[in-house]
């Protein structure tokens, strides 16, 4: 018993990719929880953003963020540099006795792919970044060819552990009508139903847009998710 015990202790995962703890938060997510108390789709100098992993690190804290993930794309090097930064600074809250709340920080990724002959978005959360069902798409690189498939992106993300999400649907040539139904029909888990698509100040998800993609998630039984997709040096906006 002892050992079936120690050997679950060293094959959980950690914390950045409990998929059900996280699909318990966007259960949750509503049009006010962005940006102030979860963002889930911003970006780095690791891919096209501007911001340090360090710098963002601040702002998560200075904010109050209760939990977010860094959805680079094709990469996971800015995730695994907050990360880093993470760990530091709990470590030195526990050696001064500090008592300030926790960030939870999941790992996130966005890769280019085709959907209906339409290139599409589609990020991942909660996945195990060292899965070799996602190294094809952690090479700084757009994917090319059938790897690009929305099919095969969406199975390595679950292949790997995580949850797969399309993301800012209405951006896209094709109507948010077609590409969900058929991304629902590939598997996603999820669509991103808090967006700015006009990138308003402050930042607040656009209500036409929103209403449309509450009507389909609640219709497909999806997840909601909500985020800034940063890109500048404010995590309150997106550029």
């Amino acid at each position: 018993m002892a050992v079936q015990l120690a050997q679950a202790a060293v094959y959980s995962k950690p914390d950045s990719q409990d998929a059900f703890a996280l699909r318990q938060v966007f259960q949750s997510i509503h049009a006010e929880s962005c940006p102030t108390s979860y963002n889930f789709h911003m970006h780095t100098f690791c891919s096209d953003g501007q911001l340090h992993p360090e710098q963002l690190m601040h702002q998560v804290i200075s904010i109050g963020l209760k939990g977010f993930a860094i959805t680079d794309h094709h990469t996971v090097d800015g995730y695994l540099q907050a990360q880093r930064w993470l760990d530091q600074w709990r470590r030195r809250q526990l050696q001064d006795e500090s008592c300030y709340p926790l960030p939870q920080l999941w790992t996130g990724v966005e890769v280019t792919s085709k959907l209906l002959n339409t290139e599409v978005h589609i990020l991942g959360y909660a996945f195990d970044p060292d899965s070799l069902y996602m190294q094809p798409y952690l090479q700084h690189q757009t994917p090319i060819g059938e790897r690009a498939e929305a099919d095969l992106v969406i199975g390595a993300i679950h292949a790997a552990g995580g949850l797969a999400v399309l993301a800012h649907p209405v951006r896209y040539r094709r109507s948010p009508e077609e590409l969900t139904a058929a991304a629902v029909d590939l598997g996603i888990d999820g669509i991103e139903t808090f967006y700015a698509y006009n990138n308003p100040d402050p930042w607040r998800p656009s209500p036409e847009q929103t209403q449309r993609m509450q009507v389909l998630s609640s219709a497909y039984q999806l997840l909601n998710t909500c985020g800034t997709d940063t890109h500048g040096l404010s995590l309150l906006q997106r550029l």
